[in-house]
């Protein structure tokens, strides 16, 4: 039976919210001592709570893809297609912006602009753009029960093209996997991330497409919800799924390791069982039982969650940018200078992560007070 309601669900804006707040947390670390390690991502096999934010945030597009994407199902091509195409170049350039950002540099005592051979092309936004454009056409084109058969199919080609495509016998070594080698070819070094081990691209070209499910997955999940409405057989059926594809992804990770730089088919169906799992204990706690603890804090960040974490990575690289001491820029010394001598060690690095998001959610809160809401 569907029930239909049109009622939101702050379960969802809420998961949103939680996303956003520990995606500030883990990007912006305290220096003077290293970070708890569940907050840093896994060096390259293995999975970490870390690990876990960045496949949240795009499973939430497609769950709220299940919301506003029912418009466009009657809409006209042309509208349709508009829509879509804007939003996605719109979300991507902000992303190349961000990295290119603050444009110019120092170069023996003159200033110039920094080159764009050296910019880094995909990244974090650039990688929701692209699965919020294949996400779209599928669910625009694709019913629900073909939308399922295709992420099997992209999960399987991957592991195929990783295995297929890499340097036989080194696979999924850093330097010779398939995806690596793909990066290289289209992208050229200079426009890969160059702050790993070695210059490779955690958000690549090929290594999108995994993640591409992460989104579908979302807007199944949004669907059911939508259809079966806020009950415990909503709740029973989401954790039995999530389970399901979480001890899938274990029994696959035996032979196709767990990686989130690589993102692996087993990657992301772990994510997914674990988002599957956390959406039904939300429903559960927010819907059914009215727990609202918590709840108005991390809907700030839900509201406006692209200009706050825009706003995020663009203070914490202009505090990089600001030296001073002859040694310290302003955010290492206001993490070393302040919170490492009032807490010692990891929970100094996490007390400055953890004051650095508040002063993100204060713009937020200040947003929403204002009614100020920047959609694309």
């Amino acid at each position: 039976m569907t029930v239909k309601t049109s009622e939101r669900f702050l379960s969802l804006d809420v998961f949103r919210g939680l996303t956003i707040a520990l995606m500030i947390l883990v990007n912006t670390p305290g220096t003077g001592a290293d970070l708890y390690p569940y907050l840093v991502h896994a060096q390259w096999f293995g999975f970490t709570l870390a690990d876990l934010v960045f496949p949240s945030f795009l499973f939430a597009v497609g769950n709220a893809m299940s919301f506003s994407m029912r418009k466009f199902q009657e809409a006209a091509p042309a509208d349709f297609w508009k829509k879509v195409l804007k939003r996605t170049a719109i979300i991507f350039l902000l992303g190349f912006l961000m990295y290119w950002f603050p444009f110019f540099r120092m170069n023996e005592g003159h200033l110039e602009l920094s080159p764009f051979s050296e910019t880094r092309i995909m990244g974090v936004l650039q990688r929701i753009a692209l699965c919020y454009f294949f996400g779209a056409v599928l669910v625009r084109y694709f019913s629900v029960k073909t939308i399922g058969f295709i992420c099997a199919a992209i999960l399987l080609a991957y592991w195929g093209i990783l295995y297929g495509f890499g340097e036989p016998g080194h696979e999924l070594e850093m330097a010779t996997n398939a995806a690596a080698k793909f990066d290289y070819a289209i992208l050229g070094e200079g426009h890969i991330y160059k702050k790993d081990a070695i210059p490779f691209d955690p958000e690549g070209i090929l290594s999108t497409l995994p993640s591409i499910v992460n989104v579908l997955a979302g807007y199944l999940a949004g669907v059911f919800i939508r259809r079966k409405g806020k009950s415990y057989e909503t709740i029973a059926k989401l954790m039995l799924a999530g389970f399901l594809v979480f001890a899938l992804a274990e029994w696959w990770a035996l032979i196709f390791p767990l990686s989130k730089k690589l993102w692996t088919s087993p990657f992301a169906m772990l994510t997914i069982g674990l988002n599957l799992s956390m959406l039904a204990a939300l429903i559960f706690a927010v819907e059914l039982k009215n727990i609202k603890f918590g709840t108005n804090f991390f809907n700030v960040f839900g509201k406006n969650p692209l200009v706050i974490y825009l706003f995020s990575e663009l203070f914490y690289i202009t505090l990089r940018l600001i030296p001073v001491t002859a040694n310290q820029d302003a955010f290492e010394w206001v993490s070393e200078a302040i919170f490492q001598r009032i807490f010692p060690g990891s929970f100094g690095a996490l007390m400055t992560a953890i004051v650095f998001m508040l002063v993100c959610w204060l713009l937020g809160y200040w947003m929403d007070k204002k009614k100020i809401y920047v959609k694309i």
